[in-house]
């Protein structure tokens, strides 16, 4: 009797749980019969976390209705949190072909995204926002899409239409600014981030905001203080974390920056603007071979990374390296944000390997006018192998180069209607064509022509009507560049910092154009001859250059053209130079004559205006014992 009562509970109880379990998949298996009913169940269990249970009730409405779209759309975003991404592409794409919602396509977009088929994408969003024109967020993804497609100007453009239909798409607005700022259009970019302060006191993005307003007017304590107060609100946020290191960067402090980019790229490991600024917080330590690392991760992450192509060529050209720093030169007309020109002709670029004789070959200038004065000597050399060369540059420095021998003709830079040519190489591209290494480098002296004697003769007249200069050793002085220049901060210098140089026994004399406003105040004030007025393209400062004894500038386009004149000219650089004056050496292999004055890791222009002093009065000493 006792073995007939155990086995009848244990019979009750196996009973009990096959009915309790009956049950649960009744609850699970609804009794629908429709296939919209199915559909409206498999979302249920979608949201509830049961895949499986929404893919059985897709089965069965598509078993009912093979064309039912939200079914097919349902069956996509299965797929889609399965990983299946090629899977989950066809059936919401079977879905649009029933129905094309905004929906659909977004998410179709999205996957699209994360299989890098962007331009797919980008024509899936695009239509998402022709069906919903007035949809204030599918236009700021569009613009999403081609900020990542690095379509910078078309994505402002979408940006910014997104915010005229809702003007608190503080996001928009948060990105249109960023991109503006790094287009070197600062007050556009200023009128956006002034949106922050219409958004909640303790909001995240607000502080963001502000922070970037900070860094456009280089506020960067100010800024630093408030994009630290928005990682507090938000520590997961790997932007932030990336904004908190640049910030840090800018303020010389690259060592502190780097585990702000390292936890950057822990919260998002294909964060390329994370990758990116580590590298150049590392190249400004002068660990050269991490850098070299990071920007090959960046290609490992993204084939479409140029910038890392580029920025890791200047790291080869500045050690050195000339071969490979030359090639991966090339990648610079496909890098945002940088001042290179693009140019589409349809006639073939030439990088050395076709013949050139009895072609017409167009040298179009492509980066800065300093450049061009620097890779000017390679114009000859076209000609030597037989070609006629055509050069296009800027106004300023046009007929300087038109004079230089083989150069057939010399077209500014606005003239659209070109004249015929068979080939082009843009002048930055002329140092791979002809294979330069650092001991082929063309002579840096002799290829540009010199000023008439009628032109060195105004300025002499006009310098001999100056008190004592007659007698005096004569100083060129240049102390800022181009201020959109990207390193305008490291290379350009206060004109503040030559008044400790102003009461040795010379005469100094000013070769700078167009100086900033507080430059311009002290330069009143100081005892320094004024005639840039007259500078009014390069052949006139050439012409006044031929009349002085040596030139003091900074890293821009009058150190070249002092440097490829023969004058001596002593150039100050910083702790990371430009990649054309290499590392640890004062002297330059590209212009005999010139000097170069470093600073150290402290990164201080003091030291360097310093050295420079005493270099000058035992100039000026020996001058006088003569």
């Amino acid at each position: 009797m006792a073995y007939h009562f155990t086995s009848e509970i244990e019979m009750n109880r196996r009973e009990r749980r096959s009915t309790f379990k009956a049950s649960k998949v009744a609850q699970h298996q609804p009794s629908a019969t429709t296939p919209a009913a199915l559909y409206e169940a498999g979302v249920h269990h979608l949201s509830a976390g049961r895949h499986l249970d929404a893919q059985i009730c897709c089965q069965k409405a598509l078993a009912l209705d093979a064309g039912h779209a939200d079914t097919l759309h349902l069956t996509g975003l299965l797929c889609l949190q399965a990983g299946q991404l090629d899977h989950a592409i066809e059936w919401i794409s079977r879905a649009i072909r029933q129905q094309p919602k905004t929906d659909y396509l977004t998410n179709l977009g999205n996957a699209l995204l994360k299989l890098g088929r962007r331009e797919e994408a980008l024509a899936t969003f695009d239509k998402a926002v022709q069906l919903e024109p007035d949809n204030a967020g599918l236009w700021k993804t569009l613009g999403d899409v081609l900020a990542d497609m690095v379509r910078l100007a078309e994505a402002i453009l979408t940006y910014q239409h997104a915010l005229k239909l809702n003007p608190r798409l503080w996001e928009a607005a948060h990105k249109a600014g960023t991109l503006l700022h790094q287009l070197g259009r600062t007050e556009e970019a200023l009128d956006l981030f002034s949106l922050h302060e219409q958004m909640p006191a303790d909001d995240s993005l607000k502080l963001q905001m502000r922070a970037l307003s900070m860094y456009i007017l280089e506020r960067f304590e100010e800024g630093l203080q408030d994009i630290q107060s928005a990682h507090t609100i938000d520590p997961t946020d790997a932007g932030t974390c990336s904004y908190v290191g640049v910030f840090l960067r800018q303020l010389k402090r690259d060592e502190e920056a780097l585990p702000w980019f390292d936890q950057a790229i822990r919260l998002r490991p294909d964060f390329l603007g994370a990758f990116h600024n580590k590298a150049l917080a590392l190249v400004q330590l002068h660990r050269f071979d991490g850098a070299l690392a990071i920007y090959d991760q960046m290609k490992a992450i993204s084939s479409s990374a140029a910038a890392a192509d580029f920025d890791a060529s200047l790291i080869q050209l500045l050690t050195g390296n000339f071969e490979t720093g030359w090639a991966g030169r090339e990648a610079r007309s496909n890098v945002p944000g940088l001042a290179v020109s693009r140019f589409e002709f349809s006639q073939p670029r030439w990088l050395g390997k076709e013949s050139l004789a009895g072609k017409t070959i167009l040298v179009p200038e492509d980066e800065g006018m300093g450049d061009t004065i620097q890779f000017a000597r390679y114009l000859p050399m076209l000609a030597a192998r037989g070609a006629r060369v055509i050069v296009r540059v800027n106004d300023p420095v046009l007929p300087l180069l038109a004079g230089i021998q083989g150069v057939s003709q010399c077209i500014p830079h606005s003239v659209e209607a070109l004249p015929a040519f068979d080939l082009y190489c843009p002048v930055g591209s002329l140092p791979l064509a002809f294979e330069t290494r650092l001991d082929t480098i063309p002579p840096g002296v002799g290829y540009l022509p010199q000023p008439s004697e009628a032109r060195m003769k105004i300025w002499e007249d006009r310098l001999s009507g100056c008190f004592g200069v007659e007698k005096k050793l004569r100083v060129g002085l240049v102390w800022s560049g181009n201020p959109k220049h990207l390193n305008d901060r490291n290379r350009s210098i206060p004109m503040q910092l030559y008044l400790r140089l102003l009461d040795l026994d010379a005469a100094f004399i000013s070769l700078q154009k167009d100086p900033r406003p507080d430059d311009k105040a002290v330069l009143e004030q100081a005892d320094i001859i004024d005639v840039s007025t007259h500078l009014t393209d390069f052949t006139e400062t050439a012409a006044l250059i031929n009349c002085l004894d040596l030139v003091i500038t900074v890293d821009t386009s009058v150190a070249h053209l002092a440097g490829a004149l023969g004058l001596p000219t002593w150039i100050l650089l910083s702790y990371q130079p430009d990649w054309r004056w290499l590392l640890d050496r004062d002297d330059s292999p590209w212009y005999p004559t010139v000097r170069l004055f470093r600073q150290d890791e402290t990164r201080n222009y003091g030291p360097v205006l310093d050295k420079v002093r005493s270099e000058l009065a035992a100039m000026i000493a020996a001058r006088k014992s003569r």
